[in-house]
């Protein structure tokens, strides 16, 4: 009996070791820039019937969650049918948030605002998403007087159930345009989302009402399809252009529906056999990534591995082939990982064999976590999974040097100076003029004292901060440490380092 003790504590002692190797192992080789991102819907009706308070204290709890599994991004919902999270000037409150569409929040709060607010102070992008062509959704049985369906019903058609704007008309095109203007200017978020939504999701037997607007306005195309197409592509055009013309720094993001096209419809399109992005949904997506009319792409790639209609790694590795022409982040079905078994191991769920997936290339730079609940909820322990392994570090965002490559000065007067309170380090923000020359945070790395400096070791970033000092660690004054700070501008373009030794 005592020999079986010994042998067992041995064999645990061994997974111990081992078990800290590989998480060393995989926190040191964690890439420095990812997007690391999760949905936020309202949709799903999580905040209706509950007061302002219980809201708040829902999403505080979500975001605290996720910042402990270290999700830097945020996209959060805000206009799920021509309606408003926020205090808009031109749609009317949402039922998904006040429980009746037109009706104010009470207590009153700007719930846009208040994420933005929450998310920057946990050093977490804020992008505000939004559907561009939903009117209605099938369970809204009233519209408000102000909503678009009311003051311009010949701008919208039934479907389904649902009222969609008519993408075939210019004024529509205009219309969500200046909303996502009105959101860019009043607001401080760092990105604009839209979803897969554009024309609708097909349902057998039952056609696109838009005879009228293709007889009309058809500019000669004589396939119904392409002229489809032709009008999203001057939506995201438009799109892209309003926003940047806004504000060049806000991201413009789009997430579609995880198959271009099947093989069987095109040689460019992908070994599966399901609804396409380009022949059902009239989305071109390859084509706004090359012509450059958008900064990021998430196709939602939620199957599982092994799926016969759509295997996730055929589709992650088709994305990264054709879409690499802009930063692309895999959407991930956080459910439908922890349900299903990994291919070489039926103990044990797919989220280790999707991120080996992902990791194989190098084209995708992060992942967008379908939906922020269920890694809050932990689900599958998908949630502790990351935090203790895959997103154990800090990670910067992926650079967008086709919207700004230069980075900000470094920081100035780095010194640590004892203060009432402790030891603590301090730095002033470079000078900057411009919008990509103003530094908007700093990491802090620091090194012992046989360690080299290496600043692509992200096991080395003690924090990413809006804050110029940080309290430092002192125990005796016997440790030698180096610290080093840079500086990140908006599009977190890194500044050089400065260094500046202290004993802890």
């Amino acid at each position: 009996m005592m020999c079986n003790n010994k042998i067992r504590c041995m064999v645990l002692w061994a997974l111990s070791i081992f078990a800290v190797q590989f998480l060393s192992s995989t926190a040191a080789s964690q890439p420095k820039r990812e997007f690391r991102g999760a949905w936020i819907q309202c949709v799903n009706g999580q905040f209706q019937g509950l007061s302002t308070q219980k809201i708040q204290e829902t999403l505080i709890y979500q975001l605290d969650e996720l910042q402990k599994d270290g999700a830097n991004a945020i996209i959060f919902q805000v206009r799920p049918e021509c309606d408003a999270l926020y205090a808009s000037n031109y749609e009317p409150w949402s039922r998904f948030l006040s429980g009746q569409q037109g009706k104010a929040p009470n207590p009153y709060w700007d719930p846009l605002q208040w994420m933005i607010e929450q998310c920057h102070a946990r050093n977490m992008e804020l992008h505000a998403w939004i559907n561009p062509y939903r009117a209605k959704t099938k369970g809204t049985t009233s519209v408000s007087v102000n909503h678009i369906v009311y003051t311009h019903p010949e701008r919208c058609f039934d479907y389904d159930g649902q009222k969609i704007l008519n993408p075939g008309l210019a004024e529509n095109r205009d219309y969500i345009c200046q909303i996502a203007h009105d959101i860019v200017t009043r607001y401080d978020v760092d990105g604009i989302h839209m979803d897969d939504y554009f024309y609708p999701y097909p349902v057998g037997g039952l056609p696109i009402p838009d005879d009228v607007q293709y007889n009309q306005h058809n500019n000669g195309i004589t396939n119904r399809g392409d002229w489809r197409r032709h009008n999203v592509n001057l939506f995201i055009k438009q799109f892209y252009e309003t926003v940047h013309q806004a504000k060049p720094w806000v991201k413009v993001g789009i997430s579609p529906f995880g198959i271009y096209r099947n093989k069987r419809s095109a040689d460019v399109g992908s070994n599966t056999n399901g609804l396409q992005n380009y022949d059902d949904l009239y989305a071109d997506i390859l084509l706004w990534i090359n012509n450059g009319w958008l900064d990021y792409c998430v196709p939602q790639v939620y199957w599982e591995i092994g799926n016969r209609a759509a295997d996730y790694e055929t589709l992650v590795n088709w994305w990264a082939q054709h879409a690499s022409a802009r930063p692309l982040f895999i959407g991930e079905d956080v459910e439908r990982t922890v349900k299903h078994p990994h291919p070489g191991n039926s103990q044990r769920h797919q989220q280790e064999a999707k991120q080996v997936i992902r990791d194989k290339q190098p084209a995708v730079k992060g992942t967008v976590l379908w939906y922020a609940k269920a890694a809050v909820d932990n689900v599958g322990n998908y949630g502790t999974m990351l935090r203790e392994q895959y997103w154990r570090n800090p990670a910067l965002q992926p650079q967008m040097p086709f919207i700004d490559s230069k980075a900000p000065k470094k920081p100035r007067k780095v010194k640590a100076i004892w203060m009432p309170d402790g030891y603590v380090l301090f730095w002033t923000a470079p000078k900057g003029k411009n919008w990509g020359d103003v530094a908007t945070r700093y990491v802090v790395y620091r090194f012992a004292k046989d360690e080299d400096i290496n600043l692509e070791s992200t096991a080395h970033i003690v924090t990413i901060t809006t804050q110029t000092f940080l309290k430092l660690p002192y125990t005796d004054g016997s440790k030698p440490y180096t610290y080093v700070v840079t500086a990140l501008d908006r599009l977190q373009n890194e500044s050089k380092p400065v260094k500046r030794k202290v004993k802890l």
